[in-house]
């Protein structure tokens, strides 16, 4: 067994033993926080039948995480893919399922490319992030197309109460590395306003290695540019509402941020080597509470858009736009008893072109709308819950698709609880798949999946764990058929896997930890049956230790990820590996910080796609200032 291979498993044994200890301070807390996304509407972490996971404004800043990839890495379910850094195209496999396969919403919103169907996590700026919420399976039940693997929400900073609060950071580290975000609540009875900004930017490092032999990768080229691949990002949150009337809530809220990125790309083909992005995301909701009913009217609208040039010059142009439109009303049927009703309405729209023409348009058919209804019954009857959902969705390119689940709980005493899922789901085929040149095929049909799932776990007063296990089929890949030259609906593929969460406190040391084992197998004739499907690293774990001493705390982060492979042939291994990151903090005083870390401190050379390697040892300082 190789070092990095070891690493992996220890990370996973620690997690194991993690999760069978005592739990006090955050992990209680975390036990009381309540989730809108995995059944929207509120429910407790303790009360959900999903498995699930919350990450709040304080955990981010605790552990000090650069990114969203920071936040997410090695956490139960998750597989992240970096092609070089900061800025880079990062890609998330959750529950072993393709990078297109989980919905990523922006508070409530509906987000991503709908041309490559992929979200551009690695431009989402973490200092606007409030909380994340993590729901694991399938729930197209509920939001329709892409969520097989589960849904990912991401909620932007929310204005806190008490008058006027500003908040200030400023950092510095490796690689020429800077920071500087500013925000500024407003927060009173009826009304409430909050901006933050964001600036974010560093010189980077040489991020590809090549190489066209002996196999096709990276960044396609043998030799390229022995430069720094430097990244830039500026965003800009701003959020409101007001509470005209008791019982009427109205909420506003928009993210914009613009990038750019510098890469690596071989010339011979005209493709650019610099990247500006822009990730916009604009929505409402009004609620309203009439008793034992709320009625939720809510929506929004996504712009996705790159262009990329060579020393100035028009290499391509990539938009996508998606809007989306909700109305909800829930119904207190009786004590416990929670009945949904809903009507969703979205529309995506895509535009893409090159040197030789344009090559996606909504002239051209990429220009489509969705309508759904959906209903929901959530009720407890003594140690007994369930949840029980189905969706109908009515899409003018695929026709109708009708989607559910159940999900049933019971309590076993002692704080012992056991849960069973199954769930069905689809994926609408992206602009790409189905009009980009030499690849598009516009006969293509939606991915369809069924998942089942069971859990069983112990939740005290100051401890927790949890383990979930389950199996996933995807029916209808869509994946390249040479011989038809496009893309086409021919494989299958059967996920099975397993994930343990937990942690404990002992003598002031808080320990939290996630494993996760998945076996996602190529279940189509042909020479690749029961390939393990690229990308996915089949073992990962996190630990997370921290302790304060009065004013001062000192932490730790430990991921490890085993072996996965970069191809549908496995014939390209890239080794597994581990990280080990330092942080320390020193609260001045009830307003003023400063933080420390060190991260990937043994400087281990690791990938996680091939020909792109990830950042070696860093370091950074930051100061801090919040108003209380």
């Amino acid at each position: 067994m190789s070092r990095n291979t070891l690493s992996a498993a220890v990370a996973v044994a620690l997690s194991f033993t993690s999760s069978f200890a005592l739990a006090q301070s955050r992990d209680a807390e975390q036990l009381d926080e309540v989730l809108v996304t995995g059944t929207r509407t509120a429910v407790t972490v303790d009360d959900s039948l999903s498995a699930v996971e919350v990450i709040d404004r304080a955990e981010i800043e605790r552990t000090q995480a650069q990114s969203v990839q920071d936040v997410l890495r090695g956490r139960a379910g998750i597989n992240l893919v970096n092609q070089g850094g900061a800025g880079k195209l990062t890609t998330l496999f959750l529950r072993g399922t393709e990078s297109d396969q989980t919905l990523i919403l922006i508070d409530g919103v509906r987000v991503g490319s709908s041309t490559s169907g992929l979200t551009a996590l690695q431009d989402l700026p973490v200092e606007l992030i409030e909380r994340i919420e993590i729901v694991r399976g399938p729930r197209s039940s509920l939001y329709g197309s892409d969520a097989i693997g589960g849904v990912i929400q991401i909620f932007t900073r929310q204005p806190r109460t008490g008058g006027v609060r500003p908040r200030f950071k400023l950092g510095a580290g490796s690689n020429d590395s800077r920071e500087l975000s500013a925000g500024v609540d407003f927060g009173f009875d009826r009304a409430w306003f909050g901006a933050d900004y964001s600036h974010q930017s560093t010189e980077g490092y040489n991020s590809c290695t090549g190489a066209t032999t002996p196999e096709f990768a990276g960044c396609f080229m043998d030799n390229p540019d022995p430069d720094d691949d430097g990244y830039e990002s500026n965003a800009v949150s701003v959020r409101g509402g007001v509470r005209p009337v008791d019982g009427l809530t109205i909420d506003l809220h928009a993210l914009r941020n613009e990038g750019r990125n510098e890469f690596d790309a071989d010339p011979m083909f005209g493709l650019g080597d610099v990247s500006d992005t822009t990730q916009q995301v604009v929505g409402g909701k009004a609620r309203w509470e009439l008793g034992r009913t709320t009625l939720t009217l809510s929506g929004g609208s996504n712009l996705d858009r790159s262009l990329q040039t060579r020393d100035g010059a028009f290499a391509d142009f990539f938009e996508s736009h998606r809007d989306s439109a909700s109305l909800q009303a829930d119904f207190k049927v009786a004590d416990k008893q929670l009945a949904t009703v809903g009507y969703d309405w979205s529309r995506d729209k895509a535009f893409a072109e090159d040197n030789f023409g344009t090559l996606v348009s909504p002239e051209a058919g990429a220009l489509r709308q969705n309508r759904a209804v959906f209903a929901q019954y959530q009720g407890a009857f003594g140690a007994h819950d369930v949840q029980a959902s189905v969706r109908r969705d009515d899409n003018e390119q695929f026709g109708g698709h009708t989607t559910g689940s159940l999900a049933w709980g019971m309590d076993l005493g002692a704080g012992f609880r056991i849960t069973a899922n199954a769930g069905s789901a689809f994926k609408a085929p992206t602009f790409n798949e189905l009009y980009f040149p030499f690849y598009g095929n516009p006969d293509l049909m939606p991915e369809e999946s069924d998942t089942f799932e069971l859990g069983i776990g112990q939740r005290r007063e100051t401890w927790h764990w949890d383990v979930h296990a389950y199996q996933t089929r995807v029916d209808d890949l869509i994946v390249y058929d040479s011989n038809i030259f496009t893309a086409n609906n021919l494989e299958e593929a059967r996920i099975r896997g397993g994930e343990l969460t937990g942690g404990f406190s002992l003598d002031g040391w808080n320990v939290t930890g996630a494993a996760s084992y998945v076996d996602p197998r190529n279940r189509s004739n042909g020479t690749n049956f029961d390939k393990v499907l690229p990308r996915r690293a089949r073992s990962s774990g996190r630990v997370e230790v921290d302790r304060a001493f009065g004013d001062f705390s000192v932490g730790a982060t430990w991921v490890a990820e085993g072996r996965r492979f970069e191809n549908v042939a496995n014939s390209l291994e890239l080794g597994g590996y581990s990280t080990f990151d330092l942080r320390a903090q020193w609260s001045i005083t009830d307003t003023w910080t400063v933080q420390a870390r060190a991260s990937n401190v043994f400087d281990h050379a690791y990938e996680t796609a091939a020909y792109y390697p990830q950042p070696g040892r860093e370091f950074g300082v930051t100061v801090r200032y919040s108003a209380k």
